[in-house]
C-alpha cells in the first residue's frame, strides 16, 4: 500500500496592508504567490461598505471584516472557506468604537484579528488608550486561555517585546512602541501562557516586520518586529515554520508592513 501523502501545513499569516484599496493589487499579487489559508489584515483604513469583498472572493477567499472611514480596520481571510465570526471589537469598553479586534472561527481554530493603538505621542491621551486597550486586551485573552482551544492571537501589537526586535533600541526609549509600560503590557498577555511563535523558533535572530517610509529605514534595514503570533498551549505544539515575506516590503507603492506567516502541522 502506497504511503499516504503528506497534507501541506495550515498557513497563518498577518499583514498591515496600509489601505486595502490602495494596495489591492499588492495584496491579491501576494495571496497568490503565498496562499496562505488563514490571513489577517490590519489598517484597512476604508468603511464598512468600501472592503473589497469580490476581489478577494476571485481570489479564492471567504472573509470578514471591521472597517472604518480613513483609519484603523481589521480583517479575517480564509482561503476556499467562510470565516465563522464569534467576537466583534474587543471587549470591555462599549465606547470604544475603534475598529481594532475581530474573532473567527477557521478550521478548528480561534483566529483573533488584532491591530493595538500605536500610543503616540507618549506621554498623553493616545498612550492611556493603548494602555487600557492592552488591560482589555489581557482580559480577554486570559478568557479565551482558560478555554484549552488551539487559539492564535494575531496582528500588529505596536510593541517591540524586546531589544532584538529593534534596529537601534536606545533611539526608541520613549516611543511608544517601546516604553517600559507597553512592553509590560504586552508581556502581561504572553506570560499568561502564550507563546511567541516568532521568537520560539527564531530566538536569537534580528527580525523585523516594519520599516517606516521615513529616513530610508527599508534601505538600510532599520526595522521594528511589531506584528506577532501568540499562539495558545495546544496550538503551539503544531508550530513548525515561521517567517516574513520581506520581498513585499521593496515593492512598488508597498505598505511600511511586511507580511509574516507561521504553519502548523495537523492536528493529532
Amino acid at each position: 500500500m502506497p504511503a499516504r501523502k503528506r497534507r501541506p501545513d495550515f498557513k497563518i499569516a498577518t499583514f498591515n496592508v496600509n489601505g486595502v484599496n490602495g494596495r489591492q493589487h499588492l495584496l491579491l499579487e501576494w495571496l497568490a504567490e503565498a496562499r496562505p489559508d488563514v490571513v489577517c489584515l490590519q489598517e484597512l483604513k476604508a468603511p464598512q461598505e468600501r472592503f473589497p469583498l469580490r476581489a478577494i472572493n476571485d481570489a479564492g477567499y471567504g472573509a470578514i471584516w471591521q472597517g472604518q472611514k480613513s483609519w484603523n480596520g481589521v480583517a479575517i481571510l480564509a482561503r476556499g472557506a467562510d470565516p465563522i465570526e464569534t467576537q466583534r471589537g474587543l471587549p470591555g469598553d462599549p465606547e470604544d468604537q475603534q475598529s481594532r479586534y475581530l474573532e473567527a472561527a477557521v478550521n478548528g481554530i480561534l483566529i483573533c484579528c488584532l491591530y493595538a493603538p500605536n500610543g503616540n505621542p507618549s506621554p498623553g491621551p493616545k498612550f492611556d488608550y493603548k494602555l487600557a486597550w492592552y488591560r482589555r486586551l489581557a482580559e480577554r485573552s486570559a478568557a479565551l486561555l482558560a478555554t484549552d482551544a488551539p487559539i492564535a492571537l494575531v496582528g500588529d501589537y505596536n510593541v517591540m517585546p524586546t531589544d532584538l526586535d529593534v534596529y537601534k533600541p536606545e533611539r526608541w526609549l520613549d516611543d511608544a512602541l517601546f516604553t517600559p509600560e507597553a512592553r509590560a503590557a504586552f508581556h502581561t498577555v504572553l506570560n499568561q501562557g502564550w507563546t511567541d511563535a516568532i521568537r520560539t523558533l527564531h530566538p536569537e535572530e534580528r527580525i523585523y516586520t516594519f520599516w517606516d517610509y521615513l529616513r530610508n529605514a527599508w534601505g538600510r534595514d532599520a526595522g521594528l518586529r511589531i506584528d506577532h503570533f501568540l499562539l495558545s498551549p495546544s496550538l503551539a505544539t503544531r508550530l513548525v515554520a515561521a517567517g516574513v515575506d520581506k520581498n513585499v516590503r521593496g515593492r512598488e507603492h508597498a505598505s511600511d508592513h511586511a507580511p509574516v506567516w507561521i504553519e502548523l502541522k495537523d492536528a493529532d
